[in-house]
């Protein structure tokens, strides 16, 4: 019996707009293409949402990774504001979960900047049981650690967890932990997933 529903956030319960974001900071395609070469869709992301390092460290890795485009990384990550933005159903689906009683928890690879200056964006979670945000933990998923943290912390029995992510390696992360889990894709898709499970 599943009473534990877990979100991951960046295209879930917000959306994580990197691309737009850099549109909206005047980048052309071929600029942006060359950013999130050197950044988001390098490994060294994965470093930035484990907290391990500093941003300015994190900065020096991706200027590393592409030293001709030192001062347009600058540019795009000197201020992440408006990078995450909220989804207008995540507080109501939150509440609705919780009427029905079921316990709502987030679990998200998260960087300390961006929760610093997306915060605006982030209102659900004065909503939620409780939650792990990677940067706090210095772990990212898939790692196990990180799901079992969260259920060892709150108490929960993994087999009664289910974990709604938009990236298909943390999905199966928390199937071979004992969660149940969905790729996510829409919030209806979501909830015809929840309910299947009943």
């Amino acid at each position: 019996m599943i009473k534990n529903v877990v979100f991951d956030i960046g295209n879930v319960l917000a959306d994580f707009r990197w691309r737009e974001f850099l549109q909206d900071k005047g980048f052309d395609e071929a600029m942006i293409t060359r950013i999130a070469k050197a950044s988001a869709l390098s490994p060294y992301w994965d470093e930035f949402d484990r907290g391990a390092w500093d941003e300015e460290k994190t900065i020096a890795a991706f200027i590393s990774l592409d030293p001709g485009i030192e001062k347009e990384l600058h540019m795009a990550y000197d201020d992440v504001t408006d990078m995450v933005r909220p989804r207008a159903y995540a507080i109501p689906w939150v509440q609705e979960l919780r009427r029905q009683g079921y316990g709502v928890y987030y679990l998200s690879n998260f960087s300390k900047k961006a929760y610093d200056e997306c915060r605006h964006a982030l209102g659900f979670m004065d909503y939620c049981d409780g939650g792990i945000l990677s940067y706090r933990e210095l772990i990212v998923k898939p790692n196990p650690e990180i799901y079992h943290r969260l259920t060892d912390r709150y108490g929960l029995d993994p087999s009664e967890c289910v974990f709604f992510d938009d990236t298909q390696k943390n999905v199966d992360g928390a199937i071979a932990c004992g969660w149940k889990a969905f790729l996510f894709t829409t919030k209806e898709q979501a909830v015809r997933d929840l309910e299947s499970l009943k």
